[in-house]
């Protein structure tokens, strides 16, 4: 079912990254996801790594995760089970030293350091606002748009006026800019900024190398040659590997940004993010 009333290539793209963003924003799934990266483990050594989630809380995260197709569930007897990523799951992973990067650069410093899954964790909440992705798409593409051309686009099937809400949302996290009531919207350094991470997040959920990101239709280089002739929609879930995923290596970038992933309990749920955060 087309989301916008884009092009149905171009709105499947956005419903995928939508739903990746879907995949990783609720509280503690990227925390679990690290907790994961090596060989897989047995439900308590998970557990253990985020000791401040209740089973009551920990068990449904996990299980949804097994749902998404992002951790899959290995039952060698009956008292041994073990959880690790499947090859679908491996492959987000390096998205999100993207995001950290984005968010260093582009977010408002915090009173304090933040650590990398904190950074990861208000940038999605970001993102995953409603109509927000498609919003970002659109004025990307076409560099400026009023707000009556972006809802005939973004939301065709509802009042014109409903557009406002999430526009308004967006200047105030400053992702997109306009000069006033009336006037066009466009992308602010910070939703421009975006280009790496949606590419990113495009390639990974349609099932290519993130190296495709870079000639990416819409968020790629223009030096980066020619973009993919059809970007295909792919299943939301992927098979699970047929032997257990390969320990990380040292080397890889997002583990050693996330190194500190199995730390003790967080502190309260962070505002959100944004110029403003």
């Amino acid at each position: 079912m087309a989301i916008t009333a884009l092009p149905p290539d171009t709105d499947a793209d956005i419903a995928r990254v939508t739903e990746a963003l879907a995949m990783i924003t609720p509280r503690w799934n990227v925390r679990i996801m690290l907790a994961l990266s090596g060989p897989p483990l047995r439900y308590s050594e998970i557990a253990g790594k985020v000791s401040w989630l209740q089973t009551g809380q920990f068990h449904p995260k996990l299980r949804a995760l097994c749902d998404a197709g992002l951790v899959q569930r290995a039952e060698h007897s009956l008292r041994h089970v073990t959880y690790g990523h499947t090859d679908r799951g491996a492959a987000l992973l390096p998205v999100l030293p993207l995001i950290v990067s984005w968010a260093e650069e582009h977010l408002e410093k915090a009173e304090r350091p933040l650590s990398a899954i904190e950074q990861i964790e208000d940038s999605v909440t970001l993102l995953s606002r409603r109509h927000a992705v498609a919003i970002l798409w659109v004025l990307k593409s076409r560099d400026e748009a009023s707000g009556r051309a972006l809802a005939r686009i973004v939301m065709p099937s509802s009042d014109w006026t409903n557009v406002y809400p999430a526009l308004r949302q967006l200047v105030a996290d400053g992702l997109v800019d306009t000069d006033g009531i009336g006037k066009p919207y466009r992308l602010s350094d910070a939703g421009d900024g975006l280009a790496p991470v949606f590419g990113a997040l495009s390639a990974w959920s349609a099932g290519h190398p993130l190296a495709q990101a870079a000639r990416h239709p819409v968020w790629g280089r223009p030096d980066a040659g020619p973009a993919p002739k059809k970007w295909v929609s792919n299943p939301s879930r992927l098979p699970a590997p047929t032997r257990p995923p390969a320990p990380v290596r040292a080397g890889q970038t997002y583990r050693d940004l996330f190194s500190h992933a199995a730390a003790a309990r967080p502190t309260a749920a962070l505002p959100v993010g944004g110029p403003r955060r």
